[in-house]
């Protein structure tokens, strides 16, 4: 019976540091250092076109950001903008990074290099709205340990594609009509065969 108690009282003092292990390394936000300084190439406002265009994000170390020694990689995200937020749950901004939802789509992930370019073309999945590109720098451990982005002044827009392409409108007509064509001639069948 005490054995019993030991293990129970064991596994809930391993449940609860494994809790609190997690709970003290989420990441917030609000305690990144915007450390990096993140450009893109589409000017504010511009449409960008899925499959087709080209984005050319360049990053790099702020002057005034101290030493970046700790960076070993650097992953780059498409992120929703605030405006494509609204009324949408699941791209909603958190300050817990576990639970953010704003940067769904990534660029690159690569070796961290004080000033770095990628260029990303638009992926076909991505959603019809209005984005900016972040940039977080990852340590050692993969821990988020700074970032950067385009917000506020440097967002655009992506127009996914409809996938009704020419072919598939060219279908949609030629049955339509058949199936028009069709209903006259059987309509005029029944009503001869009503005559006679």
């Amino acid at each position: 019976m005490a054995r019993q108690g030991m293990v129970m009282a064991l596994l809930v003092v391993v449940l609860a540091a494994g809790c609190w292990e997690s709970a003290s390394a989420a990441a917030m936000l609000s305690q990144l250092k915007p450390t990096l300084a993140v450009t893109a190439s589409p000017t504010h406002n511009q449409v960008l076109h899925g499959g087709e265009d080209v984005i050319t994000v360049t990053w790099s170390l702020n002057a005034t950001a101290g030493t970046d020694a700790e960076y070993k990689k650097v992953k780059v995200s498409l992120c929703y903008a605030p405006v494509s937020q609204k009324g949408r749950e699941w791209r909603k901004t958190h300050d817990d990074l576990k639970k953010d939802k704003t940067c769904q789509f990534k660029v690159t992930e690569q070796a961290y290099a004080a000033t770095g370019t990628v260029e990303y073309r638009v992926a076909l999945d991505v959603p019809t709205a209005t984005y900016f590109v972040r940039a977080y720098a990852i340590d050692a451990s993969g821990a988020k340990v700074a970032y950067g982005q385009t917000l506020p002044g440097a967002t655009f827009d992506v127009v996914s594609i409809t996938g009704v392409t020419t072919s598939i409108k060219v279908a949609a007509a030629v049955f339509s009509t058949f199936s028009v064509a069709s209903l006259a001639f059987f309509f005029y069948i029944e009503k001869r065969k009503k005559n006679n």
